[in-house]
């Protein structure tokens, strides 16, 4: 385990990220710790005083209502230094006006973050330095390869935190305590017993004035090449020995290295789709291609899924299917286990439709376990029931468990950098096929359950 940071430096202070996401959780992170001691200092482009800076933070920390001890003291020293995060000259500045050890949190475009990087070889980082970056790590296998190579002039591996706060830490503990503190599931958990793994992330929600990066990146990029593969390697992944840095990442790596296109065919295994106008939860939706910022000729999906196969004695013949889409009727973030249907229904029973299901819910963590029961009133007629459970809520955010994790010098949660360039060798031949257009763009109406010709997954 690296240094704890004293002093947290978010690069792009002035943005949205900054102010939306990680001051509202850091003043979290510090009310629930007011034995932490941490130093912030923000820059950005604007010129802003130390004043405005300190208002900023304090109004965000009023959004989580933070106070306390570690609160106050923060808000006390937290420093502004207006900057070019590209310049060498005005990056010295700003570790100038950190103390102890840093983290600095790239909170800016990709394109901005590789530059700072670049800039930051120029200078002599103080020992134990953290470097925090946001998705995607590079555009393509390739450039994660150099970006990982520029990282490494920097800092050593266990010192740099790719950031995937979709899988924050109690959803990832939540995930390896159902599967390996419970003996009724590890053993089921494989081609022996399970039919396929479904992973939808279905958002109601549209672009949201997010045009300059989304229509850059699309469905496939902005959340399965990220998140949803992640969510496949902790699903899939052998038992760790701990739940420490190394065992996690170690056994992420294996899952994601095994990954593959099924079949090795994305004409067969992906699909695609965009959205028209409609109606979605009473609000008026555009259609995608009309939205501000959109070109509509890069032909950017808004929903996209693929099925990906694992070659490893587990997982061999198990389709796991990865979704998310935007502007659909209805929220649904789960996780569906389809396990495979009993071998033999003695004669005379009646009902038995569907295999048992295991349905684990994201934000909020819920679980229910979909099962063929005698119901009331004929006892030989089988009906569905369905027993669920809520996870414990995590007590932070996921940009403070993201936040804590970087604070005290623990990666286990951050994207290893193989694991980023995995991730983009998984999805490659799928991308470049859509490029080529060998899998057709189809459209959905805002507000749908999606295209009406494809199969609802779950």
């Amino acid at each position: 385990m690296t240094q704890q940071v004293t002093t947290l430096v978010i690069l792009g202070a002035s943005g949205d990220l900054s102010s939306r996401l990680l001051l509202p959780a850091l003043g979290q992170l510090l009310t629930d710790h007011p034995e932490r001691s941490v130093k912030l200092v923000g820059s950005g482009v604007e010129d802003w005083t130390n004043a405005h800076w300190r208002s900023v933070v304090r109004a965000a920390f009023k959004t989580m209502k933070c106070s306390g001890p570690a609160v106050d003291a923060l808000l006390a020293g937290t420093t502004y230094v207006p900057a070019d995060v590209t310049d060498p000259k005005d990056l010295q500045r700003i570790l100038d006006a950190a103390d102890g050890v840093p983290a600095l949190y790239f909170a800016l475009p990709p394109a901005i973050a590789a530059q700072a990087c670049t800039a930051l070889e120029k200078l002599t980082l103080p020992a134990g330095t953290t470097l925090a970056l946001e998705k995607p790590f590079g555009t393509d296998r390739r450039s994660a390869i150099a970006l990982n190579k520029q990282l490494a002039k920097l800092v050593p591996e266990d010192q740099i935190h790719r950031v995937d706060h979709f899988l924050g830490r109690s959803t990832v503990f939540n995930l390896v305590g159902l599967r390996f503190a419970n003996r009724i599931f590890e053993p089921l958990w494989s081609s022996q017993h399970i039919e396929r793994v479904d992973v939808i992330y279905d958002e109601t929600l549209g672009l949201e004035g997010r045009a300059r990066y989304y229509d850059k990146a699309g469905a496939m990029i902005d959340m399965i090449q990220s998140h949803l593969l992640q969510v496949l390697a902790v699903l899939a992944m052998e038992p760790p020995s701990t739940m420490g840095a190394q065992d996690i990442r170690d056994a992420k790596g294996a899952v994601l290295r095994a990954t593959r296109v099924w079949n090795d065919s994305p004409l067969e295994s992906s699909r695609r789709a965009r959205y028209t106008a409609g109606t979605v939860e009473g609000e008026k939706v555009p259609s995608y291609a009309k939205e501000p910022g959109v070109d509509p000729a890069r032909e950017t999906e808004t929903l996209a899924e693929v099925a990906f196969q694992i070659d490893t004695w587990r997982w061999a013949g198990v389709p796991f299917t990865l979704r998310s889409g935007k502007a659909l009727g209805e929220r649904r973030r789960e996780i569906v286990v389809t396990f495979k249907p009993a071998p033999h229904i003695p004669t005379g029973l009646k009902g038995v439709k569907e295999p048992t299901k295991l349905r684990i819910m994201l934000a909020p963590d819920e679980m229910s376990l979909d099962l063929n029961i005698n119901g009331p009133g004929d006892p030989t007629e089988i009906e569905r029931a369905s027993l669920s459970v809520e996870f414990g809520p995590g007590q932070l955010l996921a940009y403070g468990e993201v936040l804590e994790g970087i604070l005290d010098g623990d990666p286990s949660l951050s994207v290893r950098g193989d694991t980023a360039v995995e991730c983009w060798r998984i999805v490659g031949p799928v991308i470049a096929e859509w490029q080529k257009d060998e899998v057709q763009l189809t459209t959905y109406r805002a507000g749908s359950r999606g295209p009406s010709a494809w199969h609802p997954l779950g």
